[in-house]
């Protein structure tokens, strides 16, 4: 294993409750063990790119209601081919050379694991969007 290969493992955090058995399937254990350390470990980053995301769009996602905002998020990540594929990198380049070969045998699928886990940790965490928490204390 590489110097940054080891590197980046050692810095992500571990998650006691992705569990790994014989019986699942390749995506189902990337996602457990690749997919969801990474994306938790870059979740502040996750944050503020989506909170300038709603800045570049003149902040027409404080004039919606709950629902709304959970939809332009879903809608956001989904649509916007362009910003889907920068949050790809944000996630990507925290694999290591192992994972990344593993990752491009079934790119597809394991996109599609990826940016729903996105959208799932951005509209969990829809109250750090409010207007009050962008404002510097």
């Amino acid at each position: 294993m590489s110097d940054r290969s080891h590197s980046l493992l050692e810095i992500r955090p571990i998650i006691p409750s992705a569990k790994i058995s014989e019986n699942m399937s390749s995506d189902e254990r990337f996602q457990n063990v690749t997919l969801r350390p990474v994306i938790k470990m870059q979740n502040e980053l996750l944050l503020l790119v989506f909170q300038n995301y709603i800045t570049k769009h003149k902040n027409s996602f404080y004039e919606l209601g709950m629902q709304k905002r959970l939809f332009f998020i879903e809608n956001a990540i989904q649509k916007d081919i362009k910003f889907r594929n920068s949050l790809k990198g944000i996630i990507i380049g925290q694999f290591t050379t192992e994972e990344y070969i593993l990752y491009i045998q079934n790119s597809s699928s394991l996109n599609k694991r990826m940016m729903q886990m996105v959208v799932e940790r951005l509209k969990d965490q829809v109250q750090f969007f409010e207007i009050t928490a962008l404002q510097p204390a």
